[in-house]
Protein backbone atom coordinates (compact mmCIF):
# COMPACT_ATOMS: atom_id res chain seq x y z
CA UNK A 1 0.00 0.00 0.00
CA UNK A 2 1.44 3.37 -0.96
CA UNK A 3 1.81 6.06 1.65
CA UNK A 4 -0.86 8.76 1.61
CA UNK A 5 -2.78 11.16 3.80
CA UNK A 6 -5.15 9.54 6.26
CA UNK A 7 -8.82 10.34 5.73
CA UNK A 8 -10.66 11.65 8.79
CA UNK A 9 -14.37 11.93 9.55
CA UNK A 10 -15.73 14.02 12.42
CA UNK A 11 -18.75 13.62 14.69
CA UNK A 12 -19.70 16.93 16.34
CA UNK A 13 -17.51 20.01 16.10
CA UNK A 14 -19.79 22.21 14.00
CA UNK A 15 -19.41 25.92 13.40
CA UNK A 16 -20.17 27.05 16.96
CA UNK A 17 -18.16 24.34 18.74
CA UNK A 18 -14.83 25.12 20.43
CA UNK A 19 -13.06 21.77 20.61
CA UNK A 20 -13.90 20.61 17.08
CA UNK A 21 -11.87 23.46 15.58
CA UNK A 22 -8.95 22.59 17.87
CA UNK A 23 -9.02 18.99 16.65
CA UNK A 24 -9.07 20.08 13.01
CA UNK A 25 -6.10 22.41 13.51
CA UNK A 26 -4.18 19.66 15.32
CA UNK A 27 -4.99 17.03 12.71
CA UNK A 28 -3.92 19.33 9.89
CA UNK A 29 -0.68 20.49 11.50
CA UNK A 30 1.65 17.94 9.89
CA UNK A 31 -0.05 17.35 6.56
CA UNK A 32 -0.69 13.70 7.42
CA UNK A 33 -4.48 13.91 7.67
CA UNK A 34 -7.35 15.38 5.65
CA UNK A 35 -10.95 15.89 6.73
CA UNK A 36 -13.17 14.16 4.17
CA UNK A 37 -16.57 13.91 5.83
CA UNK A 38 -18.51 14.93 8.90
CA UNK A 39 -21.70 14.70 10.93
CA UNK A 40 -21.00 18.04 12.51
CA UNK A 41 -24.22 18.76 14.37
CA UNK A 42 -27.49 17.13 15.39
CA UNK A 43 -29.19 20.16 13.84
CA UNK A 44 -29.52 19.62 10.09
CA UNK A 45 -29.09 23.26 9.12
CA UNK A 46 -25.98 23.66 11.30
CA UNK A 47 -24.52 20.38 9.99
CA UNK A 48 -24.95 21.46 6.37
CA UNK A 49 -23.70 25.01 6.94
CA UNK A 50 -20.66 23.70 8.84
CA UNK A 51 -19.88 21.28 6.03
CA UNK A 52 -19.93 24.14 3.51
CA UNK A 53 -17.65 26.24 5.70
CA UNK A 54 -15.15 23.36 5.77
CA UNK A 55 -15.48 22.74 2.01
CA UNK A 56 -16.80 19.21 2.47
CA UNK A 57 -18.71 17.67 -0.44
CA UNK A 58 -22.47 17.80 0.04
CA UNK A 59 -22.76 14.03 -0.28
CA UNK A 60 -20.27 13.58 2.57
CA UNK A 61 -21.84 16.13 4.88
CA UNK A 62 -24.10 14.00 7.03
CA UNK A 63 -26.82 14.83 9.54
CA UNK A 64 -26.18 11.98 11.98
CA UNK A 65 -23.25 9.79 12.94
CA UNK A 66 -25.32 6.68 12.06
CA UNK A 67 -25.83 7.98 8.54
CA UNK A 68 -22.15 8.91 8.18
CA UNK A 69 -20.66 5.65 9.40
CA UNK A 70 -23.06 3.52 7.35
CA UNK A 71 -22.46 5.57 4.19
CA UNK A 72 -18.68 5.67 4.62
CA UNK A 73 -18.59 1.89 5.18
CA UNK A 74 -20.23 1.41 1.76
CA UNK A 75 -17.58 3.45 -0.05
CA UNK A 76 -14.57 1.79 -1.75
CA UNK A 77 -11.54 1.28 0.49
CA UNK A 78 -9.60 4.00 -1.33
CA UNK A 79 -12.33 6.59 -0.68
CA UNK A 80 -13.82 5.95 2.75
CA UNK A 81 -12.53 7.57 5.93
CA UNK A 82 -9.77 5.77 7.85
CA UNK A 83 -10.83 7.02 11.26
CA UNK A 84 -13.48 9.10 12.97
CA UNK A 85 -12.88 11.86 15.51
CA UNK A 86 -15.62 12.20 18.13
CA UNK A 87 -15.90 15.67 19.69
CA UNK A 88 -19.42 15.57 21.12
CA UNK A 89 -20.34 16.12 24.79
CA UNK A 90 -19.55 13.21 27.12
CA UNK A 91 -22.91 11.45 26.91
CA UNK A 92 -22.62 11.14 23.11
CA UNK A 93 -19.19 9.44 22.90
CA UNK A 94 -20.07 5.77 23.28
CA UNK A 95 -22.58 5.30 20.44
CA UNK A 96 -20.49 6.65 17.57
CA UNK A 97 -17.29 5.04 18.91
CA UNK A 98 -18.86 1.57 19.07
CA UNK A 99 -20.50 1.89 15.66
CA UNK A 100 -17.27 3.13 14.11
CA UNK A 101 -15.31 0.19 15.48
CA UNK A 102 -18.03 -2.26 14.40
CA UNK A 103 -17.68 -0.92 10.86
CA UNK A 104 -13.89 -1.14 10.74
CA UNK A 105 -12.99 2.48 11.52
CA UNK A 106 -10.30 3.59 13.95
CA UNK A 107 -11.31 6.16 16.56
CA UNK A 108 -10.07 9.43 18.07
CA UNK A 109 -12.16 10.54 21.01
CA UNK A 110 -12.34 13.44 23.43
CA UNK A 111 -11.92 12.74 27.13
CA UNK A 112 -13.51 11.43 29.22
CA UNK A 113 -13.76 8.46 26.91
CA UNK A 114 -17.41 7.65 27.71
CA UNK A 115 -20.26 8.62 30.03
CA UNK A 116 -19.83 5.68 32.43
CA UNK A 117 -17.14 3.19 33.43
CA UNK A 118 -19.28 0.32 32.13
CA UNK A 119 -19.38 1.95 28.69
CA UNK A 120 -15.60 2.38 28.78
CA UNK A 121 -15.16 -1.32 29.53
CA UNK A 122 -17.43 -2.25 26.63
CA UNK A 123 -15.42 0.05 24.38
CA UNK A 124 -12.17 -1.55 25.51
CA UNK A 125 -13.54 -5.00 24.68
CA UNK A 126 -14.56 -3.79 21.23
CA UNK A 127 -11.13 -2.25 20.57
CA UNK A 128 -9.48 -5.54 21.54
CA UNK A 129 -11.91 -7.59 19.42
CA UNK A 130 -11.40 -5.48 16.30
CA UNK A 131 -7.67 -4.81 16.65
CA UNK A 132 -8.33 -1.20 15.66
CA UNK A 133 -6.63 1.86 17.14
CA UNK A 134 -8.05 4.43 19.56
CA UNK A 135 -6.55 7.76 20.57
CA UNK A 136 -7.86 9.52 23.68
CA UNK A 137 -6.94 13.19 23.56
CA UNK A 138 -5.40 13.80 26.97
CA UNK A 139 -3.73 16.87 25.53
CA UNK A 140 -1.13 17.55 28.20
CA UNK A 141 0.70 14.28 27.60
CA UNK A 142 1.61 15.71 24.19
CA UNK A 143 3.95 18.40 25.54
CA UNK A 144 7.66 17.69 24.96
CA UNK A 145 8.68 18.62 28.51
CA UNK A 146 5.98 16.35 29.97
CA UNK A 147 7.49 13.52 27.97
CA UNK A 148 10.97 14.51 29.18
CA UNK A 149 9.70 14.45 32.77
CA UNK A 150 8.27 10.98 32.26
CA UNK A 151 11.55 9.70 30.84
CA UNK A 152 13.59 11.22 33.69
CA UNK A 153 11.39 9.43 36.23
CA UNK A 154 11.34 6.21 34.21
CA UNK A 155 15.12 6.26 33.88
CA UNK A 156 15.55 6.53 37.65
CA UNK A 157 17.10 10.00 37.73
CA UNK A 158 14.97 11.07 40.69
CA UNK A 159 15.22 7.74 42.47
CA UNK A 160 12.11 6.19 43.96
CA UNK A 161 9.13 8.55 43.70
CA UNK A 162 7.87 9.68 47.09
CA UNK A 163 5.51 12.60 46.60
CA UNK A 164 3.31 14.01 43.82
CA UNK A 165 1.49 17.34 43.86
CA UNK A 166 -0.78 18.18 40.94
CA UNK A 167 -3.23 21.05 40.61
CA UNK A 168 -5.55 22.29 37.90
CA UNK A 169 -7.19 25.62 38.63
CA UNK A 170 -9.53 27.65 36.43
CA UNK A 171 -11.83 30.56 37.18
CA UNK A 172 -14.29 30.48 34.29
CA UNK A 173 -17.14 29.00 36.34
CA UNK A 174 -16.86 31.46 39.23
CA UNK A 175 -20.36 32.63 38.36
CA UNK A 176 -23.49 30.70 37.36
CA UNK A 177 -22.51 30.97 33.70
CA UNK A 178 -24.64 27.99 32.70
CA UNK A 179 -27.74 30.15 33.33
CA UNK A 180 -26.31 33.09 31.36
CA UNK A 181 -26.15 31.64 27.86
CA UNK A 182 -22.69 30.02 28.05
CA UNK A 183 -23.14 26.81 26.02
CA UNK A 184 -19.87 25.24 27.23
CA UNK A 185 -20.85 25.84 30.85
CA UNK A 186 -24.38 24.58 30.23
CA UNK A 187 -23.45 21.05 29.17
CA UNK A 188 -20.40 20.68 31.41
CA UNK A 189 -22.49 21.40 34.54
CA UNK A 190 -25.44 19.22 33.46
CA UNK A 191 -25.40 15.72 35.00
CA UNK A 192 -27.39 14.35 32.06
CA UNK A 193 -24.73 15.43 29.56
CA UNK A 194 -21.51 15.63 31.59
CA UNK A 195 -21.87 12.75 34.05
CA UNK A 196 -21.75 12.38 37.81
CA UNK A 197 -18.91 14.87 38.32
CA UNK A 198 -18.34 18.38 37.01
CA UNK A 199 -14.95 19.86 37.85
CA UNK A 200 -13.26 16.55 38.67
CA UNK A 201 -14.71 14.89 35.59
CA UNK A 202 -13.70 17.77 33.33
CA UNK A 203 -10.24 18.82 34.55
CA UNK A 204 -9.49 16.61 37.55
CA UNK A 205 -9.18 13.69 35.14
CA UNK A 206 -6.45 15.59 33.28
CA UNK A 207 -4.55 16.15 36.54
CA UNK A 208 -4.86 12.49 37.56
CA UNK A 209 -3.73 11.31 34.12
CA UNK A 210 -0.73 13.64 34.21
CA UNK A 211 0.28 12.38 37.66
CA UNK A 212 0.11 8.74 36.59
CA UNK A 213 1.70 9.42 33.18
CA UNK A 214 4.78 11.21 34.53
CA UNK A 215 5.30 9.10 37.65
CA UNK A 216 4.50 5.73 36.07
CA UNK A 217 2.56 4.92 39.26
CA UNK A 218 -1.13 4.12 39.54
CA UNK A 219 -3.43 5.59 42.19
CA UNK A 220 -4.42 2.95 44.74
CA UNK A 221 -6.36 4.88 47.43
CA UNK A 222 -7.87 8.31 47.92
CA UNK A 223 -9.52 10.63 50.40
CA UNK A 224 -11.62 13.09 48.41
CA UNK A 225 -13.74 16.12 49.17
CA UNK A 226 -15.87 17.60 46.38
CA UNK A 227 -17.49 21.01 46.71
CA UNK A 228 -20.24 22.84 44.86
CA UNK A 229 -19.38 26.45 45.61
CA UNK A 230 -21.62 28.42 43.26
CA UNK A 231 -25.18 28.33 44.54
CA UNK A 232 -27.60 26.69 42.13
CA UNK A 233 -24.99 24.56 40.35
CA UNK A 234 -25.83 20.87 39.95
CA UNK A 235 -22.31 19.40 39.93
CA UNK A 236 -19.03 19.94 41.79
CA UNK A 237 -16.98 22.95 40.73
CA UNK A 238 -14.09 22.49 43.19
CA UNK A 239 -12.36 19.73 45.13
CA UNK A 240 -9.28 18.25 46.72
CA UNK A 241 -7.96 14.72 47.05
CA UNK A 242 -5.29 13.06 49.17
CA UNK A 243 -3.79 10.24 47.11
CA UNK A 244 -1.88 7.04 47.66
CA UNK A 245 0.00 5.52 44.75
CA UNK A 246 1.81 2.28 44.09
CA UNK A 247 5.19 1.79 45.81
CA UNK A 248 4.05 3.80 48.87
CA UNK A 249 4.16 7.17 47.11
CA UNK A 250 1.61 9.74 48.26
CA UNK A 251 0.18 12.86 46.69
CA UNK A 252 -2.29 15.70 46.65
CA UNK A 253 -4.59 16.64 43.75
CA UNK A 254 -6.65 19.83 43.69
CA UNK A 255 -8.96 20.99 40.92
CA UNK A 256 -11.16 24.06 40.83
CA UNK A 257 -13.18 25.97 38.28
CA UNK A 258 -14.12 28.75 40.71
CA UNK A 259 -10.54 30.01 41.30
CA UNK A 260 -11.46 33.50 40.11
CA UNK A 261 -8.81 35.07 37.91
CA UNK A 262 -7.07 31.82 37.00
CA UNK A 263 -6.94 30.87 33.33
CA UNK A 264 -5.70 27.31 32.79
CA UNK A 265 -3.27 26.74 35.63
CA UNK A 266 -2.27 23.08 35.42
CA UNK A 267 0.90 22.37 37.40
CA UNK A 268 2.69 19.25 38.66
CA UNK A 269 5.59 18.55 41.00
CA UNK A 270 7.10 15.09 41.48
CA UNK A 271 9.66 14.37 44.21
CA UNK A 272 11.92 11.33 44.46
CA UNK A 273 14.81 10.29 46.68
CA UNK A 274 17.36 12.36 44.72
CA UNK A 275 15.40 15.42 43.66
CA UNK A 276 12.20 16.74 42.19
CA UNK A 277 10.77 18.17 39.00
CA UNK A 278 8.20 20.83 38.23
CA UNK A 279 6.19 21.62 35.09
CA UNK A 280 3.39 24.15 34.50
CA UNK A 281 1.14 24.22 31.43
CA UNK A 282 1.13 28.01 31.23
CA UNK A 283 4.94 27.95 30.72
CA UNK A 284 5.11 24.60 28.90
CA UNK A 285 8.55 24.90 27.29
CA UNK A 286 10.25 24.75 30.70
CA UNK A 287 10.89 21.77 32.96
CA UNK A 288 12.69 22.52 36.22
CA UNK A 289 14.60 19.75 37.98
CA UNK A 290 15.97 20.36 41.47
CA UNK A 291 18.60 18.07 42.97
CA UNK A 292 19.51 17.43 46.60
CA UNK A 293 23.26 17.44 45.89
CA UNK A 294 23.82 19.84 42.96
CA UNK A 295 22.39 23.00 41.41
CA UNK A 296 18.96 22.95 39.81
CA UNK A 297 18.61 22.36 36.07
CA UNK A 298 16.28 23.96 33.58
CA UNK A 299 15.28 21.83 30.61
CA UNK A 300 13.86 23.65 27.62
CA UNK A 301 11.79 22.39 24.70
CA UNK A 302 13.41 22.83 21.31
CA UNK A 303 14.68 20.49 18.62
CA UNK A 304 18.23 21.83 18.96
CA UNK A 305 18.61 19.94 22.26
CA UNK A 306 18.54 16.48 20.70
CA UNK A 307 21.89 15.54 22.20
CA UNK A 308 20.75 16.31 25.76
CA UNK A 309 17.13 15.26 25.99
CA UNK A 310 15.20 12.05 25.40
CA UNK A 311 14.02 11.06 21.93
CA UNK A 312 10.47 11.13 23.30
CA UNK A 313 10.87 14.84 24.03
CA UNK A 314 12.75 15.85 20.88
CA UNK A 315 10.45 13.84 18.58
CA UNK A 316 7.61 16.04 19.83
CA UNK A 317 9.48 19.35 19.46
CA UNK A 318 8.66 21.32 16.34
CA UNK A 319 10.78 24.48 16.49
CA UNK A 320 14.25 25.60 17.63
CA UNK A 321 14.60 26.48 21.30
CA UNK A 322 13.06 29.78 22.37
CA UNK A 323 10.07 29.58 20.03
CA UNK A 324 6.87 28.99 22.03
CA UNK A 325 5.12 25.69 21.51
CA UNK A 326 1.83 25.31 23.31
CA UNK A 327 -1.60 23.74 23.50
CA UNK A 328 -2.19 23.43 19.76
CA UNK A 329 1.20 21.85 19.19
CA UNK A 330 0.67 19.39 22.07
CA UNK A 331 -2.68 18.47 20.52
CA UNK A 332 -0.94 18.15 17.15
CA UNK A 333 1.64 15.80 18.65
CA UNK A 334 -1.12 13.40 19.72
CA UNK A 335 -2.58 13.41 16.22
CA UNK A 336 0.82 13.05 14.57
CA UNK A 337 1.82 10.07 16.70
CA UNK A 338 -1.56 8.44 16.10
CA UNK A 339 -1.34 9.10 12.36
CA UNK A 340 2.24 7.83 12.06
CA UNK A 341 1.35 4.68 13.99
CA UNK A 342 -1.83 4.07 11.97
CA UNK A 343 -0.08 4.69 8.65
CA UNK A 344 2.67 2.26 9.64
CA UNK A 345 0.06 -0.33 10.54
CA UNK A 346 -1.78 0.13 7.23
CA UNK A 347 1.54 -0.30 5.40
CA UNK A 348 2.53 -3.42 7.34
CA UNK A 349 5.37 -1.62 9.09
CA UNK A 350 6.40 -1.46 12.74
CA UNK A 351 5.72 1.94 14.35
CA UNK A 352 8.60 3.62 16.20
CA UNK A 353 8.31 3.45 19.97
CA UNK A 354 8.06 7.24 20.18
CA UNK A 355 5.05 7.21 17.83
CA UNK A 356 3.14 4.80 20.06
CA UNK A 357 3.37 7.15 23.05
CA UNK A 358 -0.19 8.48 23.03
CA UNK A 359 -3.15 7.88 25.37
CA UNK A 360 -5.55 5.06 24.52
CA UNK A 361 -8.41 3.01 25.88
CA UNK A 362 -6.56 1.98 29.06
CA UNK A 363 -6.18 5.66 29.94
CA UNK A 364 -9.87 6.04 29.23
CA UNK A 365 -10.74 3.23 31.65
CA UNK A 366 -8.63 4.80 34.37
CA UNK A 367 -10.19 8.19 33.75
CA UNK A 368 -13.72 6.88 34.17
CA UNK A 369 -12.67 4.89 37.25
CA UNK A 370 -11.13 8.07 38.67
CA UNK A 371 -14.46 9.88 38.39
CA UNK A 372 -16.36 7.01 40.04
CA UNK A 373 -13.81 6.70 42.83
CA UNK A 374 -13.64 10.43 43.56
CA UNK A 375 -17.41 10.70 43.89
CA UNK A 376 -17.59 7.55 46.06
CA UNK A 377 -14.75 8.74 48.28
CA UNK A 378 -16.30 12.17 48.72
CA UNK A 379 -19.61 10.59 49.73
CA UNK A 380 -17.99 8.04 52.07
CA UNK A 381 -17.50 8.56 55.81
CA UNK A 382 -14.22 6.65 55.61
CA UNK A 383 -10.95 8.55 55.58
CA UNK A 384 -9.41 6.32 52.92
CA UNK A 385 -11.24 4.43 50.17
CA UNK A 386 -9.66 1.89 47.85
CA UNK A 387 -9.34 2.84 44.18
CA UNK A 388 -11.37 0.18 42.41
CA UNK A 389 -12.19 -0.62 38.78
CA UNK A 390 -15.18 -2.96 38.97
Amino acid sequence: MSKRKLRMGMVGGGKDAFIGAIHRIAANMDGLIELVCGALSIHEDVAKESGKMLFLPEDRTYTSYEQMIAAEARLPADKRMDFVTIVTPNFAHFGPAMMALDNGFNVVIEKPVTFTLDEAKQLKKKVEETGLMLLLTHTYSGYPMVKEARQLVKGGALGKVRKIYVEYHQGWLSKLSEREGNAQAAWRTDPKRSGKSGCMGDIGTHAAHLAEYISGLKITQMCASLNTVVEGRLLDDDGGILLRFEQNATGVLTASQIAAGEENALKIRVYGENGGLEWAQQEPNTLTVRWSDKPAQTFRAGNNYSDRESTYATHNCRTPGGHPEGYLEAFGNLYRNFALSLSAKLNGEEPHKEWLDFPGIEDGIRGMAFIDNVVASSQSDKKWTDYVIN
